[in-house]
């Protein structure tokens, strides 16, 4: 199955020519220096990595506890290798001390943006700082919903002249408020209402995009669709604690343990399927406003069917996927699914609720299963896990070709 890849929305407004540099936020990566990356993260990491070998100059921008940072080509450099591991983060400066609320990844995080700035501002000096070091007309990316501020957005267009592209990846804040810590929809439509000021909206499918026009209405800045690519899972079993998997045939199910992505479904069903179950791992790390699922998880056996785990690398979550009979992702709302591709990618079975957006690059591929149909549920995983099914969906994910990142990036800075 050769998906749509990456397609263009609404064109207009498209520039002639290259930019004279760009401008990438990084807020968002500083902010969550230390902790295992989300969806969200990753995308904003695939763009610090590919923006870095343009030929055009690259700049990066982040607001931290003592102000905003800019950082020069070198910087972005500096700052690449320290978030992919080539480098370490340096140790906590003094005037990190002042940011003691801050984690000890984040104030050492800072602290080295600091070494590798270019420019330091306080935010009123925001303005001034951009207009002095970067060219008029740079192209501004904010891809992690963080910074995109009133000032910020003041300044980038009193400042540099800048032309702003915004990524939004979802309006699941707005579309399930229910699922949502307390003053978070409320933030998100702040922050959408600043994002239709922006010159280019970029969306990760179809279906984040039509959910945006519905809540941003006429008022919707030019936009693009661009599918996100695929970094290549890389397993390495010398990465798996000895301890996983506990039962075979097992399952995986990936990603942030919040209300929306229904594991109380997978709970139910392994409590339905009783002493007989295969295993189940749970790998991500705890969300909010799940307390019951959480209290479910402190008190599963020692040495039962259903293990979690929130502290595995890359390679071993890859190695688990691969070894797995399937990948279980019942969540009631979703921007685009990544972890999908990546199941996809190893030749997983995947069982996952039936959401518009994952037909727009899956289409048949996935078991599409009804939510709250716990009997379909159990069927489907116990056929899986007795072999049933795998040759019936190896079909299928025969024809499937990732998207690539080369793709996405490509309709992307043709646009900004």
């Amino acid at each position: 199955m050769r998906g749509d890849g990456t397609k263009l929305g609404i064109t207009s407004n498209k520039p002639a020519a290259l930019p004279p540099a760009r401008l990438l936020d990084v807020t968002r990566l500083i902010r969550r220096a230390g902790r295992r990356p989300t969806g969200v993260d990753r995308v904003e990491l695939a763009y610090l990595t590919h923006l870095w070998t343009r030929p055009e100059p690259l700049f990066a921008i982040a607001r931290t506890t003592l102000g905003y940072v800019l950082l020069g080509p070198e910087g972005v450099k500096g700052l690449l290798a320290r978030v992919t591991g080539e480098t370490p983060w340096g140790g906590a400066d003094t005037l990190s001390l002042l940011a003691r609320r801050k984690g000890t990844d984040v104030r050492r995080a800072e602290s080295d943006l600091r070494r590798l700035a270019l420019a330091r501002c306080v935010p009123q000096g925001l303005r001034g700082m951009l207009e002095r070091h970067l060219p008029l007309g740079v192209a501004y990316l904010n891809i992690g919903h963080s910074n995109l501020t009133g000032r910020m957005m003041h300044a980038l267009r009193e400042g540099p002249q800048a032309r702003i592209a915004v990524f939004l990846h979802d309006t699941i804040p707005l579309d399930y408020p229910q699922f949502q810590r307390d003053g978070t929809p409320e933030a998100f439509r702040a922050m959408l209402h600043r994002a239709a000021s922006a010159d280019l909206l970029i969306f990760n499918s179809e279906y984040s995009r039509n959910r945006t026009a519905a809540h941003m209405g006429r008022g919707m800045p030019p936009a693009i669709v661009a599918h996100l690519g695929l970094t290549p899972m890389r397993p390495d079993p010398a990465r798996v604690p000895s301890d996983l998997p506990a039962r075979r045939p097992y399952f995986v199910a990936l990603g942030t343990i919040e209300p929306r992505k229904r594991i109380d479904l997978l709970l139910d069903v392994w409590q339905d399927m009783g002493r007989q179950a295969p295993g189940l791992l749970i790998l991500g790390s705890r969300g909010w406003k799940n307390e019951a699922v959480f209290d479910r998880l402190d008190r599963l056996p020692s040495g039962g069917p259903i293990q979690e785990r929130a502290d595995l690398s890359d390679a071993a979550i890859a190695t688990l996927l691969q070894g797995s009979s399937g990948l279980l992702f019942p969540s009631e709302a979703e921007g685009f699914g990544l972890p999908l591709i990546e199941a996809a990618s190893l030749g997983v079975p995947i069982l996952c609720r039936d959401l518009p957006v994952y037909r727009e690059f899956l289409r048949d591929i996935p078991v599409y299963l009804n939510e709250t149909d716990r009997y379909l549920w159990r069927n489907s995983i116990e056929s899986l896990a007795k072999g049933r099914l795998r040759a019936e969906r190896a079909v299928s994910r025969s024809e499937f070709i990732p998207l690539t990142w080369e793709s996405h990036f490509e309709t992307v800075l043709s646009a900004t």
